[in-house]
Protein backbone atom coordinates (compact mmCIF):
# COMPACT_ATOMS: atom_id res chain seq x y z
CA UNK A 1 0.00 0.00 0.00
CA UNK A 2 1.15 3.29 -1.13
CA UNK A 3 2.02 5.91 1.91
CA UNK A 4 -0.67 8.16 -0.02
CA UNK A 5 -3.29 5.61 0.34
CA UNK A 6 -2.49 5.09 4.01
CA UNK A 7 -3.01 8.97 4.60
CA UNK A 8 -6.00 8.43 2.56
CA UNK A 9 -7.24 5.68 4.68
CA UNK A 10 -6.46 7.34 7.69
CA UNK A 11 -8.53 10.56 7.26
CA UNK A 12 -11.75 8.07 6.62
CA UNK A 13 -11.00 6.55 10.13
CA UNK A 14 -10.39 9.62 11.70
CA UNK A 15 -13.48 11.90 10.05
CA UNK A 16 -15.95 9.22 8.83
CA UNK A 17 -16.20 6.39 12.05
CA UNK A 18 -16.57 9.58 14.55
CA UNK A 19 -19.23 10.93 12.40
CA UNK A 20 -21.10 7.35 12.22
CA UNK A 21 -20.51 7.00 15.83
CA UNK A 22 -22.49 10.29 16.99
CA UNK A 23 -25.69 9.22 15.23
CA UNK A 24 -25.65 5.79 16.91
CA UNK A 25 -26.39 5.34 20.66
CA UNK A 26 -27.18 2.40 23.00
CA UNK A 27 -29.69 2.82 25.87
CA UNK A 28 -29.64 1.31 28.98
CA UNK A 29 -32.91 1.37 30.38
CA UNK A 30 -34.79 0.18 33.44
CA UNK A 31 -37.52 -2.39 32.69
CA UNK A 32 -40.65 0.05 34.15
CA UNK A 33 -39.58 1.76 31.14
CA UNK A 34 -41.05 -0.89 28.55
CA UNK A 35 -42.88 0.10 26.66
CA UNK A 36 -42.50 3.88 27.52
CA UNK A 37 -39.36 4.09 26.20
CA UNK A 38 -40.03 2.83 22.41
CA UNK A 39 -42.66 5.13 22.53
CA UNK A 40 -39.92 7.89 23.30
CA UNK A 41 -37.44 6.22 20.63
CA UNK A 42 -40.45 6.13 17.62
CA UNK A 43 -40.72 10.16 18.73
CA UNK A 44 -37.12 10.96 18.78
CA UNK A 45 -35.90 9.46 15.85
CA UNK A 46 -38.97 11.10 13.89
CA UNK A 47 -37.16 13.88 14.81
CA UNK A 48 -34.23 12.86 14.43
CA UNK A 49 -34.34 10.37 11.40
CA UNK A 50 -30.66 9.53 10.87
CA UNK A 51 -29.67 8.74 14.30
CA UNK A 52 -29.94 4.95 15.65
CA UNK A 53 -30.81 3.98 18.62
CA UNK A 54 -30.63 0.59 20.60
CA UNK A 55 -32.29 0.00 23.83
CA UNK A 56 -31.37 -2.87 26.03
CA UNK A 57 -33.46 -3.13 29.47
CA UNK A 58 -33.24 -4.41 32.90
CA UNK A 59 -33.22 -3.83 36.37
CA UNK A 60 -31.46 -0.61 37.03
CA UNK A 61 -28.81 -2.37 39.30
CA UNK A 62 -27.81 -4.93 37.48
CA UNK A 63 -27.15 -2.33 34.44
CA UNK A 64 -25.19 -0.13 36.46
CA UNK A 65 -23.05 -2.86 37.65
CA UNK A 66 -22.32 -3.49 33.65
CA UNK A 67 -21.56 0.08 33.21
CA UNK A 68 -18.91 -0.28 35.73
CA UNK A 69 -17.72 -3.05 34.20
CA UNK A 70 -17.34 -1.74 31.27
CA UNK A 71 -20.68 -2.39 29.07
CA UNK A 72 -21.24 0.19 26.11
CA UNK A 73 -24.07 1.65 27.08
CA UNK A 74 -24.19 5.68 26.00
CA UNK A 75 -27.26 6.54 28.11
CA UNK A 76 -28.29 5.43 31.96
CA UNK A 77 -32.15 5.42 32.56
CA UNK A 78 -32.50 4.12 36.14
CA UNK A 79 -35.77 3.51 38.26
CA UNK A 80 -34.24 5.43 41.10
CA UNK A 81 -31.66 8.76 41.17
CA UNK A 82 -29.71 6.27 43.18
CA UNK A 83 -27.60 4.27 41.01
CA UNK A 84 -27.22 7.09 38.16
CA UNK A 85 -25.50 9.27 41.13
CA UNK A 86 -23.63 6.13 42.12
CA UNK A 87 -22.52 6.68 38.57
CA UNK A 88 -21.78 10.18 38.55
CA UNK A 89 -19.93 9.95 41.89
CA UNK A 90 -17.73 7.43 40.97
CA UNK A 91 -16.62 9.70 37.23
CA UNK A 92 -18.60 7.23 35.21
CA UNK A 93 -21.21 9.83 33.40
CA UNK A 94 -20.46 12.74 32.39
CA UNK A 95 -22.96 15.03 34.10
CA UNK A 96 -25.21 14.82 37.55
CA UNK A 97 -28.43 12.51 37.08
CA UNK A 98 -31.44 14.48 35.87
CA UNK A 99 -35.22 13.37 36.80
CA UNK A 100 -37.38 12.29 33.82
CA UNK A 101 -40.47 10.77 35.71
CA UNK A 102 -41.81 9.71 39.13
CA UNK A 103 -42.41 6.21 38.59
CA UNK A 104 -45.79 4.58 40.60
CA UNK A 105 -46.79 0.78 41.61
CA UNK A 106 -50.11 -0.82 41.35
CA UNK A 107 -51.43 -4.50 42.94
CA UNK A 108 -51.80 -6.53 39.52
CA UNK A 109 -53.43 -9.79 38.90
CA UNK A 110 -54.51 -12.45 35.81
CA UNK A 111 -57.61 -14.06 37.68
CA UNK A 112 -58.08 -12.13 41.63
CA UNK A 113 -59.82 -8.98 41.47
CA UNK A 114 -57.10 -6.17 42.13
CA UNK A 115 -58.98 -3.29 41.66
CA UNK A 116 -61.04 -3.99 44.84
CA UNK A 117 -58.36 -5.20 46.62
CA UNK A 118 -56.08 -2.84 48.80
CA UNK A 119 -52.46 -3.41 50.56
CA UNK A 120 -54.02 -5.05 54.03
CA UNK A 121 -55.45 -7.70 51.57
CA UNK A 122 -52.46 -8.92 51.05
CA UNK A 123 -52.16 -10.86 54.55
CA UNK A 124 -54.34 -13.47 53.36
CA UNK A 125 -53.42 -16.46 52.88
CA UNK A 126 -55.30 -17.66 50.29
CA UNK A 127 -53.06 -15.53 48.36
CA UNK A 128 -49.80 -17.85 48.09
CA UNK A 129 -47.92 -16.32 45.60
CA UNK A 130 -47.04 -12.65 45.76
CA UNK A 131 -44.47 -11.68 42.95
CA UNK A 132 -42.17 -8.35 43.82
CA UNK A 133 -39.25 -6.89 41.98
CA UNK A 134 -35.67 -8.00 44.11
CA UNK A 135 -35.48 -4.98 46.28
CA UNK A 136 -31.33 -5.26 46.03
CA UNK A 137 -31.48 -4.44 42.59
CA UNK A 138 -34.72 -3.22 41.35
CA UNK A 139 -36.11 0.22 42.98
CA UNK A 140 -39.61 -0.97 42.28
CA UNK A 141 -39.19 -4.16 44.33
CA UNK A 142 -37.97 -1.81 47.11
CA UNK A 143 -40.83 0.77 46.83
CA UNK A 144 -42.84 -2.63 47.14
CA UNK A 145 -41.16 -3.22 50.63
CA UNK A 146 -41.50 -0.39 51.66
CA UNK A 147 -45.43 0.21 51.07
CA UNK A 148 -45.79 -3.52 51.87
CA UNK A 149 -44.10 -2.81 55.71
CA UNK A 150 -46.07 0.45 56.22
CA UNK A 151 -49.28 -1.30 55.37
CA UNK A 152 -47.92 -3.93 58.32
CA UNK A 153 -48.17 -6.85 55.82
CA UNK A 154 -44.70 -7.16 55.28
CA UNK A 155 -44.05 -9.92 58.00
CA UNK A 156 -47.49 -11.82 57.01
CA UNK A 157 -46.51 -12.13 53.13
CA UNK A 158 -42.63 -13.18 54.02
CA UNK A 159 -43.43 -16.65 53.13
CA UNK A 160 -45.10 -16.31 50.12
CA UNK A 161 -43.15 -13.71 48.09
CA UNK A 162 -41.43 -14.53 44.99
CA UNK A 163 -38.81 -12.70 43.52
CA UNK A 164 -37.92 -11.63 39.88
CA UNK A 165 -35.01 -9.73 38.61
CA UNK A 166 -37.11 -6.84 37.64
CA UNK A 167 -40.29 -5.32 37.42
CA UNK A 168 -41.38 -6.74 33.87
CA UNK A 169 -40.74 -10.42 35.08
CA UNK A 170 -43.36 -9.39 37.48
CA UNK A 171 -45.91 -8.92 35.04
CA UNK A 172 -44.75 -11.69 33.73
CA UNK A 173 -44.56 -14.07 36.27
CA UNK A 174 -48.92 -12.28 37.35
CA UNK A 175 -49.66 -12.93 33.89
CA UNK A 176 -48.67 -16.50 33.71
CA UNK A 177 -50.10 -18.07 37.04
CA UNK A 178 -46.64 -18.49 38.64
CA UNK A 179 -47.95 -15.60 40.99
CA UNK A 180 -51.40 -14.88 42.13
CA UNK A 181 -50.60 -11.02 42.51
CA UNK A 182 -47.57 -8.87 41.88
CA UNK A 183 -46.59 -5.41 42.88
CA UNK A 184 -46.26 -3.84 39.28
CA UNK A 185 -45.31 -0.45 37.37
CA UNK A 186 -48.30 1.88 36.71
CA UNK A 187 -46.79 2.43 33.48
CA UNK A 188 -46.90 -1.84 32.71
CA UNK A 189 -50.22 -2.22 34.24
CA UNK A 190 -51.87 0.57 31.83
CA UNK A 191 -50.89 -1.10 28.76
CA UNK A 192 -52.76 -3.78 26.76
CA UNK A 193 -52.76 -6.97 27.53
CA UNK A 194 -52.86 -5.94 31.83
CA UNK A 195 -55.10 -3.16 31.81
CA UNK A 196 -58.33 -4.66 30.87
CA UNK A 197 -58.35 -6.47 34.54
CA UNK A 198 -57.51 -3.35 36.53
CA UNK A 199 -55.42 -2.97 39.15
CA UNK A 200 -55.17 -1.13 42.29
CA UNK A 201 -52.98 2.48 42.46
CA UNK A 202 -50.70 1.65 46.24
CA UNK A 203 -50.59 5.35 47.96
CA UNK A 204 -47.46 7.02 47.05
CA UNK A 205 -47.32 7.99 51.20
CA UNK A 206 -46.77 4.41 51.99
CA UNK A 207 -43.52 4.65 49.99
CA UNK A 208 -40.55 6.53 49.26
CA UNK A 209 -40.82 8.53 45.70
CA UNK A 210 -39.85 6.45 42.88
CA UNK A 211 -37.97 9.48 41.41
CA UNK A 212 -36.38 8.31 38.28
CA UNK A 213 -33.05 9.73 36.68
CA UNK A 214 -30.75 9.49 33.64
CA UNK A 215 -27.39 10.06 33.17
CA UNK A 216 -25.21 10.01 29.83
CA UNK A 217 -22.27 7.94 30.63
CA UNK A 218 -18.36 8.49 29.79
CA UNK A 219 -18.56 6.39 26.73
CA UNK A 220 -20.71 9.26 24.90
CA UNK A 221 -19.02 12.44 25.75
CA UNK A 222 -18.52 13.43 22.45
CA UNK A 223 -21.73 11.29 21.02
CA UNK A 224 -23.83 13.44 19.47
CA UNK A 225 -26.97 11.42 19.65
CA UNK A 226 -26.73 10.95 23.42
CA UNK A 227 -26.43 14.47 23.96
CA UNK A 228 -29.38 15.40 21.44
CA UNK A 229 -31.43 12.34 22.99
CA UNK A 230 -30.83 13.65 26.43
CA UNK A 231 -32.24 17.17 25.62
CA UNK A 232 -35.08 15.59 23.78
CA UNK A 233 -36.15 13.30 26.74
CA UNK A 234 -36.33 16.85 28.80
CA UNK A 235 -39.04 18.27 25.82
CA UNK A 236 -42.74 18.79 26.18
CA UNK A 237 -43.05 15.70 23.55
CA UNK A 238 -41.16 13.32 26.20
CA UNK A 239 -43.30 14.32 29.14
CA UNK A 240 -46.14 13.67 27.73
CA UNK A 241 -45.52 10.75 26.46
CA UNK A 242 -44.21 9.84 29.78
CA UNK A 243 -47.26 10.99 31.60
CA UNK A 244 -49.15 9.49 29.32
CA UNK A 245 -47.66 5.70 30.47
CA UNK A 246 -48.37 6.13 33.88
CA UNK A 247 -45.42 8.47 35.31
CA UNK A 248 -45.81 11.52 37.81
CA UNK A 249 -43.96 14.75 35.53
CA UNK A 250 -43.02 17.30 37.38
CA UNK A 251 -46.22 20.24 36.63
CA UNK A 252 -48.71 17.88 35.67
CA UNK A 253 -51.39 15.98 37.05
CA UNK A 254 -50.23 13.22 39.38
CA UNK A 255 -51.29 9.74 38.57
CA UNK A 256 -54.19 10.21 41.91
CA UNK A 257 -55.98 13.18 40.19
Amino acid sequence: MTSLRRVVLLALVLVVCPSVYGQQLTVAAASSLRPTLDYLVDAYKTQNPGHQVEVIYGSSGRLMAQIINGAPFDVFMSADMEFPQNLFDEGLATSAPVVYGLGRIVLWSAHLNAADMTLADLADNNIRRIAIAQPAVAPYGLRAQEAMTAASVWEAVQSRLVFAENISQVAQMSQSGAADIGVVALSLAIQPGLVERGFYLIDAAFHQPLEQGFVITNRAAGNTAASSFSLFLQSDIARDIFQSNGFDVPGKPTADQ
